[in-house]
This record gives structure tokens, C-alpha cells and sequence, in this order.
């Protein structure tokens, strides 16, 4: 059945990782049922898992990243910051109240997503820490724009999704190299480059994302950390060097 329904998916011509997210769902749904006794068993099982598909998200150049906020009206310049040095998802920037920012200790602590619903996980409630600079940044657009929200429309009310969405499309036509399907969100998989490129590990990187498990940083991203082989070969060669030399050692002495 579950196979019957992925081929039927497939024809459809749906993508990988949409039809392995929707199984994932399938797959909790039935794995509850059988907890509860309303079934006994689920027919979902790794022999029917769906393919989740290679993700390999565009990352923009730190050059471009600055060239979209330049590009962007000015009110929604925070918007950029937010999703590439605090890799706040579109409906996180939009419902980012002035409240929900410690502008003095450096803290963004997404609460709700836009318009005003909660977040549909605890990890995504993570404070997430921001440099100095940006949180004064941050707050000098605050003073200049007013409003409840960071990321406002010239009049001082909360962007909507759709509006900051409708901003980056228009706005990524004047930056050189940047692809036509280029979305706001694809902000965060920069802020995801960002701290793989300044050697933080796995961990880190998780917390940051707010990402529920660790797996899911690297499926997405596992791919930009250093090649693994060469990793693994000079902690190698760190140990047999040290056995070189010791034995050198010995020699002389002996």
C-alpha cells in the first residue's frame, strides 16, 4: 500500500523530499496508532521508506548577501540581517516583535511566527545570539521605522511574508549571479555556510539553526564541512609522525 501510494506520488511528478516529508509524517502518524492500540502494526518500515532526495541548497556569496540588502527597500533591510546572521525563517523575521530582541545583551528569541501563531517546535524557540553590531544596527532601524515589529512596511506596520518575499524577488534581479528562484529563506542556508566555514561543529551548527536533531543539520548541510578523508588522514599522520619522532628519540639516546 505505502509503496503503491510513493509510485502514485512519483507519477505526479512531486519531489523527492516533498514525498519523503510527507512519508515522514505517514510514519508517525501510524507509529502513534500502533502505541495506542488502534492498530497493530505499521506498514511503514525501512523497506518502504521514501527517498528523502539530495538536498544541495544554493549558498549566496557574502558579496551578494550585502548586494540584496543594498538592493531592498530600506525598511527591510533588517529582514536581510535577520536571515543571514540570525538564519530566521520568512514567517520567524515577519512576527520577530521589538520585544522579542535584548538589544543590549545581543539576543534574538523568536516566540512566534507570523501573523501571531506558535512556533511549531520548542528548538525553534532557541534564543539565538547576534554580534554587537547588528543588534545596534537592528536598533537604529527600530528608532528610524517604529512599530512593534523589527521588519515593518514604510508606515510602521508588520511585513507580511508575502511582501518580504515579493521585496527579494524583485530585489535579486539587480544582484550579479544570484538564481531566479533565489528565496528569502535561502538567507539561512548562507548563515548555515557561515558558521561551518568558521569551524563549528555539528552541534553548534544544530543549535544555531534550530534544527530539532542533529541529522537534520547534516542531511541539509553535511556536505560543506571539511572533506571527511582528508580530515581523518591527518589525524593519522599526526600519530604516526609522533611515533617517528619518538623512536628518533630513543636512538639518540640509546
Amino acid at each position: 500500500m505505502v509503496k503503491a501510494w510513493t509510485a502514485k506520488m512519483k507519477a505526479e511528478a512531486r519531489s523527492a523530499s516533498y514525498i519523503y516529508a510527507v512519508y515522514r509524517r505517514l510514519a508517525q502518524i501510524l507509529g502513534d496508532a500502533v502505541q495506542d492500540g488502534i492498530i497493530p502494526r505499521s506498514p511503514c518500515s525501512r523497506k518502504t521508506s521514501a527517498g528523502g532526495g539530495a538536498q544541495r541548497p544554493y549558498v549566496a556569496t557574502t558579496e551578494q548577501v550585502w548586494a540584496l540588502h543594498d538592493a531592498i527597500d530600506e525598511h527591510l533591510r533588517p529582514a536581510v540581517l535577520l536571515g543571514a546572521f540570525a538564519g530566521l525563517r520568512t514567517s520567524e523575521t515577519c512576527a520577530l516583535r521589538v520585544s522579542d530582541v535584548d538589544f543590549m545583551r545581543g539576543i534574538v528569541s523568536p516566540a512566534i511566527q507570523w501573523p501571531a501563531e506558535p512556533l511549531k517546535s520548542e528548538c525553534s524557540r532557541t534564543p539565538v545570539p547576534i554580534p554587537q553590531e547588528l543588534a545596534l544596527t537592528l536598533a537604529a532601524a527600530v528608532k528610524k521605522f517604529g512599530g512593534e515589529s523589527v521588519v515593518t512596511d514604510e508606515a510602521g506596520r508588520s511585513s507580511s511574508p508575502w511582501e518580504l518575499q515579493r521585496a527579494v524577488r524583485v530585489a535579486r534581479k539587480k544582484v550579479k549571479g544570484l538564481p531566479e528562484d533565489f528565496r528569502y529563506h535561502d538567507l539561512r542556508h548562507y548563515f548555515a555556510s557561515l558558521l561551518i566555514a568558521s569551524g563549528l561543529d555539528v552541534k553548534v551548527v544544530q543549535t544555531r539553526l534550530r534544527h530539532a536533531s542533529a541529522m537534520t543539520t547534516l542531511n541539509t548541510y553535511g556536505h560543506m564541512w571539511p572533506d571527511a578523508d582528508e580530515s581523518s588522514r591527518g589525524a593519522v599522520a599526526v600519530v604516526l609522525a609522533a611515533r617517528k619522532d619518538s623512536s628518533r628519540t630513543n636512538r639518540v639516546t640509546h
